[in-house]
């Protein structure tokens, strides 16, 4: 096993960490260190990342169901529509989009440096939400119409399933600032999401591309054992500090990527 190897692997064992303290997250380390490090192609990085965080997050709400920070029905209600846009996405969007998406003179903008633009992009946007302070009155436990939760999901699972990624740090701000349930069982709570997404999305790529289980497998096994450390040591951050250093985490990810991307 070489040194890149066994960066990459020391990068699953961070991606389970990061989905056990934060409930997402872990596909934006996934991608970047399958791309950056392992040096995978970002589709085949995507579809990836969808298996490492769907078995993982599996994993993080059986631990999180224990604390009682689960709450099924409103992760189911965001899970059907997510579901459905995420495969449906990932199965006949992505391998229909051109290599090229344009090309002007010298300037040429491929499918795959596209796809993790607008993934940085997604990134920044849901990380201004999650930094920026609410005011207490909209931490309420009151629930919104399901059509707002339906239509939600949709978008949601359409990005997610477009940039390969769990969705985690979409849905925490969602669930969060939409649903209006508190942080810690919105962390809770995005993990059946992710799982259910995840794992349906994964079954889109699995019929449009050969996978090396071998490799997989064992990557998503350091990535749980991240995972069982992260939930045990959650118990000990509050829900403030998780949240706002949710939101400085990933838009340090995005800043770096957009960078890589373009120069």
């Amino acid at each position: 096993m070489d040194y890149i190897q066994i960066l990459g692997y020391v990068g699953a064992l961070l991606i389970g960490l990061v989905l056990g303290l934060i409930g997402g997250g872990g596909s934006i380390l996934t991608v970047p260190v399958m791309v950056y490090v392992l040096g995978l192609n970002p589709i085949v990085a995507t579809a990836y990342s969808l298996f490492v965080v769907g078995v993982s997050s599996m994993v993080g709400t059986v631990q999180k169901h224990k604390k009682g920070l689960v709450d099924f029905k409103i992760g189911l209600a965001f899970s059907f529509p997510s579901f459905v846009a995420v495969y449906a996405t990932r199965r006949y969007l992505v391998p229909n989009i051109p290599d090229t998406i344009f090309s002007i003179g010298s300037t040429v903008l491929t499918k795959d440096v596209a796809i993790m633009i607008f993934f940085a992009i997604i990134m920044l946007l849901a990380s201004v939400s999650m930094i920026k302070k609410q005011k207490s009155k909209n931490l309420t436990s009151e629930n919104q119409s399901y059509y707002k939760t339906f239509l939600q999901g949709l978008i949601i699972g359409s990005i997610t399933g477009l940039i390969g990624a769990g969705g985690g740090f979409l849905y925490v701000p969602a669930l969060v600032l939409w649903a209006r349930i508190p942080m810690k069982k919105a962390v809770g709570t995005s993990l059946i999401i992710i799982t259910i997404n995840s794992l349906i999305g994964f079954l889109g790529d699995v019929q449009t591309l050969e996978i090396n289980w071998a490799f997989l497998l064992s990557f998503t096994a350091i990535a749980i054992l991240g995972i069982l450390l992260g939930v045990f040591l959650s118990k000990y951050i509050s829900s403030q500090k998780l949240k706002k250093g949710f939101g400085f985490f990933i838009l340090i990810m995005a800043i770096y990527i957009i960078n890589k991307e373009l120069n």
